[in-house]
C-alpha cells in the first residue's frame, strides 16, 4: 500500500456554474473513519442540478456513486482490511425513527446528513482523489468481488434508487409500464422491470436509446409520436407508468393513459415549488394514483449488489464516457446536455486508469492481443 500524501486534486465547486480543479488537503480522519482513493466516481443528475442552478453555497466537493480501495482506518475500526474494494453510499438512515419505522427513509434526519467528504461541507467528495467515509455511513460500505470493477461498484446507489422505485410499485408479473425516458436512469427500469416478467414500453425522443432499450429486454421501444398507434394496435393496458424527465405534460399525459387503479411514478421531478394541473378526479373516482420515489433503500443493498455483481443487470453497458479528473467540467456538460451518443458518465480521479482503458479498447478493437496490456487494465474495467 502507497503512503497517502497531504494534498490532493478535486474538482471543486466555487458557486454557480463555477467548478475547478484545485489542489486541497487529503481529509484527516477520525477514530471511526475510513480514508477511500477514489477509483472512479458516476455523475448525477442530482449533483448537476446543483452545480448549474446554484441551489447549495460553495465551496463543496460533488460526487456520490462513488468506488475505491481502502487506504487508511481509524483506530476503532474493524472489519475493513487496508486494500478492500469498496463501493460507498452517502447516505444510512438510522433505521429506528419514526420515518424508518414507516420506510420512508429518506425522510429520517440521519440519512439527509451526508457522511462522505473530501473536504468542506460534505458533499459526496467522488470527484476527488480520496473521501473521508463517517462512521454512521459504514454500514452502507459494500465489498466488491474481484471478478468486478470499481465501475460496476460505483453504480450500486443508483440501481439501489431505481430498484426502491419499481418496489413502490403495484405491478404483477405479466403487467405492462410505461418507462418515458431512456437515459441511464430509464433504462435501469427498463432492465430492472423486465427482470421482474414485466412488459415494457420504453419510450424517448432519440432513436439510439431506443435500440438500447431493446437490448435491455423492452418488448416495444417507440418515439413518442409513435406511441398512440402502438398502444392502439396492441391493445395495450398501462398498469404503471414511470417519468424519468421532469416533464409536467409527459405526467399528465401518463395519469390519463394508465388504467383504473393504476400508477404514475415520477423519478425526477426534484424542483421544490414546481406545480402542475392534475384531474383531482382520475385520483379521486379511478383510483390512479400519482406517487413518487426518492434516493435510495439502504435495506435493498444486498439485493442491489446481488443483481449488480452477478450482472443480471450489466450495468458496465450503461457507461459511455470516461473522463479524467482535469476533464471533470467536460463530464459534467456532457451530462447536463446529453447527445444521442452518451449515457452514464464517470470520472477518474486519477488519470491512469483512464488512459489504460483507452489503451484496452484500442487493443480490443484491432483485435490484437496483448497479454501484459490486458491484465494490468483488467483490474479497473
Amino acid at each position: 500500500m502507497t503512503a497517502v500524501p497531504k494534498q490532493m486534486r478535486a474538482l471543486v465547486y466555487r458557486g454557480k456554474d463555477d467548478l475547478r480543479v484545485e489542489t486541497v488537503p487529503v481529509p484527516r480522519i477520525g477514530p471511526g473513519d475510513l480514508l477511500v482513493k477514489v477509483a472512479t466516481c458516476g455523475v448525477c443528475p442530482t449533483d448537476i442540478k446543483k452545480i448549474k442552478h446554484g441551489t447549495v453555497p460553495a465551496p463543496r466537493i460533488f460526487g456520490h456513486e462513488t468506488a475505491g480501495t481502502i487506504v487508511k482506518t481509524g483506530a476503532l475500526v474493524r472489519g475493513f482490511p487496508l486494500g478492500q474494494r469498496v463501493a460507498l453510499h452517502h447516505h444510512v438512515p438510522c433505521l429506528t425513527c419514526h420515518a424508518c419505522r414507516h420506510r420512508t427513509f429518506a425522510q429520517c434526519d440521519q440519512y439527509k446528513r451526508t457522511g462522505i467528504t473530501a473536504g468542506f461541507e460534505p458533499a459526496g467528495g467522488g470527484f476527488a482523489e480520496y473521501v473521508r467515509v463517517m462512521p454512521f455511513v459504514l454500514p452502507g460500505v459494500v465489498s466488491i468481488p474481484a471478478r468486478n470493477t470499481f465501475e460496476e461498484g460505483a453504480m450500486l446507489e443508483p440501481v439501489n434508487t431505481v430498484l426502491k422505485a419499481v418496489k413502490r410499485l403495484s405491478i404483477l408479473p405479466g403487467d405492462t409500464a410505461l418507462v418515458i425516458g431512456q437515459g441511464p436512469i430509464g433504462l435501469m427500469f427498463t432492465a430492472l422491470l423486465q427482470l421482474s416478467k414485466i412488459n415494457v414500453i420504453a419510450v424517448d425522443l432519440m432513436p439510439e436509446r431506443l435500440r438500447k432499450a431493446r437490448a435491455l429486454g423492452a418488448r416495444w421501444a417507440v418515439l413518442p409520436a409513435e406511441l398512440d398507434q402502438r398502444l392502439a394496435s396492441s391493445r395495450l393496458v398501462i398498469d404503471a407508468a414511470i417519468v424519468t424527465a421532469p416533464s409536467d405534460a409527459a405526467v399528465r399525459d401518463c395519469h390519463r393513459r394508465v388504467r383504473g387503479g393504476g400508477q404514475v411514478m415520477l423519478f425526477a421531478h426534484t424542483t421544490a415549488g414546481a406545480t402542475t394541473e392534475i384531474d383531482l378526479s382520475l385520483v379521486c373516482m379511478q383510483e390512479r394514483d400519482l406517487i413518487g420515489s426518492y434516493s435510495a433503500d439502504f435495506t435493498l443493498q444486498r439485493e442491489v449488489a446481488k443483481v449488480v455483481f452477478s450482472r443480471r443487470l450489466d450495468v458496465r453497458s450503461l457507461i459511455s464516457h470516461r473522463f479524467s479528473l482535469a476533464q471533470a467540467r467536460n463530464a459534467i456538460d456532457l451530462a447536463a446536455r446529453p447527445t444521442p451518443k452518451s449515457l452514464k458518465i464517470c470520472v477518474y480521479p486519477a488519470d491512469e486508469p483512464v488512459v489504460k482503458h483507452m489503451i484496452v479498447r484500442q487493443v480490443r478493437s484491432r483485435k490484437a492481443w496483448c497479454p501484459v496490456v490486458l491484465q494490468k487494465c483488467s483490474k479497473y474495467f
